[in-house]
């Protein structure tokens, strides 16, 4: 085991201590059992012989200490528990990047846990969190409507403003409003009317173009059946004229 070395104040021991093997100031957190035993009996080894700590302080503290450990390892516990119960679960992780310190979310399924140098951490897409980074724990069915929303969200940011429709975005605008159109009523429930305001008014305007481009059409037909026959009176008439 390890050597405990600390500094003796006016009788009493200060309770930072060193792994003099490592030469490592170790953090209170790391204290275990047989490290606080040696600090107790070393308390009591180099204690002011006239000011005696009274035993009750000293069984006082082993039972702080020992219900400190007891509440750490119930926490532990229950922390574990909660990890492996979300297996399978659909989540929502709040990450924050630690060299630009932005933070993001990212949402998936919790494939397995993975308890590493002391901490938990869940694998989700392929990549490891901790578990601290666990924002939000939703159930399928919300799951899946906040990913419609985000889908469709992602579908009317590549469509264009007003001023720039045009009939080739047809197919654009009309496979979004597909997609809207088949989500339940619960999904349109996260659906954002900010961009459900925007793909309307974007229909809205697509078919005032189409209508427009089919009257058009419609017109230049008609011209074109005019002139066909317009040009066959006159190859008539030279027909009868040439006959006479």
């Amino acid at each position: 085991m390890a050597g405990i070395t600390a500094n003796v104040v006016n009788g009493k021991l200060e309770y930072d201590y060193t792994d003099s093997s490592k030469n490592q100031k170790t953090q209170g957190s790391d204290l275990g059992y047989d490290q606080f035993l040696q600090l107790l009996c070393a308390e009591m080894q180099y204690q002011d012989p006239l000011e005696p700590t009274n035993n009750t302080d000293y069984v006082a503290q082993l039972a702080t200490f020992s219900q400190l450990e007891a509440t750490l390892g119930m926490q532990k516990t229950t922390e574990n528990t909660m990890a492996n119960d979300l297996v399978g679960k659909q989540v929502i992780l709040k990450v924050t990047d630690s060299g630009t310190g932005t933070t993001k979310y990212v949402d998936g399924q919790v494939d397995y846990i993975m308890y590493q140098d002391g901490k938990t951490y869940l694998s989700v897409n392929n990549a490891l969190y901790p578990l601290e980074d666990l924002d939000t724990v939703t159930d399928e069915k919300f799951y899946n409507a906040m990913a419609n929303s985000k889908t469709f969200s992602n579908m009317v940011k590549l469509l264009p403003e007003l001023e720039n429709v045009t009939t080739a975005y047809k197919d654009l605008i009309q496979s979004a409003s597909k997609f809207v159109d088949g989500l339940s009523d619960y999904e349109k429930g996260y659906i954002d009317q900010n961009d459900l305001t925007k793909l309307k008014t974007l229909e809205t305007r697509l078919n005032e173009l189409l209508k427009a481009e089919e009257e058009q059409k419609t017109d230049q037909d008609s011209e074109q059946v005019e002139d066909t026959e317009e040009t066959e009176k006159v190859e008539e008439t030279d027909k009868t004229e040439g006959t006479e």
